[in-house]
């Protein structure tokens, strides 16, 4: 089964680069065995989650986690966990190593153990292509944050408010790259346009 496993793995990377482009996709798969018989396969992705209230970028200080991370901030850089195909996902910031979670009041604190439910978040496609995030045991209560970045409790929180809205983005750096190679063929042909036009005058 293992060698089946790391066949599959090697093929879904090498058949579908385009996979590791975007955050949504860009994945590598655990394989956790509690027994021989029980084998369940999660997905690792890394990017940032822009906030749209702030303009910032969420990130985890150990216990306290607010949203005014700077692009490419190493406490925004975040490891999302999801089952494969799931829509439940677990947030761990890379440098603290502390998870997202949200207690019985609906505060939103930082805790090294992910494993409960409390940790558990559901995410939701919004149609202005931003992302909402709700607890998976406190129903209608989602992941927020006021303008000056703290956390909202998610009993004052509704899918409708900005304060719950997010977008992902890749770490600073990869995306950037990207852009410059997309933009600047655009930005040469614009300037011969212009020289061309002058030479006509």
């Amino acid at each position: 089964a293992t060698v089946l496993q790391s066949i599959f793995e090697y093929l879904l990377l090498t058949l579908c680069p385009e996979s590791q482009q975007s955050p949504d996709f860009r994945f590598y798969i655990e394989n956790h065995t509690r027994n021989p018989d029980d084998v369940s396969r999660k997905q690792v992705r890394i990017y940032q989650l822009y906030s749209r209230t702030t303009g910032k970028h969420v990130q985890i200080l150990g216990k306290k986690v607010n949203a005014n991370g700077d692009d490419g901030g190493k406490y925004a850089l975040l490891v999302v966990e999801t089952e494969t195909f799931g829509s439940h996902i677990r947030i761990k910031g890379k440098e603290s190593q502390h998870y997202i979670c949200m207690n019985e009041k609906g505060k939103i604190v930082g805790r090294p153990d992910g494993r409960k439910q409390e940790c558990v978040f559901v995410e939701e496609f919004l149609e202005n292509n931003y992302t909402a995030l709700v607890s998976a045991k406190y129903k209608g209560w989602y992941l927020g944050f006021n303008r000056k970045g703290q956390p909202k409790k998610g009993s004052r929180t509704t899918q409708r408010q900005q304060e719950v809205h997010f977008m992902k983005r890749d770490p600073k750096g990869r995306e950037d790259r990207m852009e410059v190679f997309r933009f600047t063929p655009v930005a040469k042909r614009t300037r011969r346009a212009r020289r061309l036009k002058a030479r006509r005058n």
